[in-house]
């Protein structure tokens, strides 16, 4: 299984084993990650599972589409690392993923 691993609000590294096949979000989701709120389930519509990608990972990833960078466009301190974490889907090329949770609520 691939893990990945987060990185809280508070700093706490998580290293979690992650099905092949669900997304990052559903990931943080099911294991209790603090900061992902994912208010629409992983439709691409509220912005808060938004989270910054390691510098090392961001160029393994898909190419962003134009619904997550709008979407995007809402969120808290966007960067240049910013994504939406229900459009990544896990995969064993993705085993070791690093990710920073933003600030997603209050």
């Amino acid at each position: 299984m691939p893990k990945v691993i987060f990185h809280d609000l508070e700093g706490q590294r998580h290293e979690i084993d992650a099905a092949v096949g669900n997304t990052i979000m559903e990931t943080a989701i099911d294991n209790d990650i603090d900061g992902i709120v994912a208010e629409c389930g992983g439709a691409c519509a509220c912005a808060t599972c938004h989270s910054y990608i390691s510098e090392d990972w961001i160029a393994k990833l898909p190419t962003m589409d134009d619904m997550e960078d709008a979407m995007l466009d809402s969120a808290l301190d966007r960067k240049d690392n910013s994504r939406l974490t229900c459009q990544i889907t896990i995969s064993d090329e993705l085993d070791g993923i690093e990710i920073v949770v933003a600030q997603n609520g209050d």
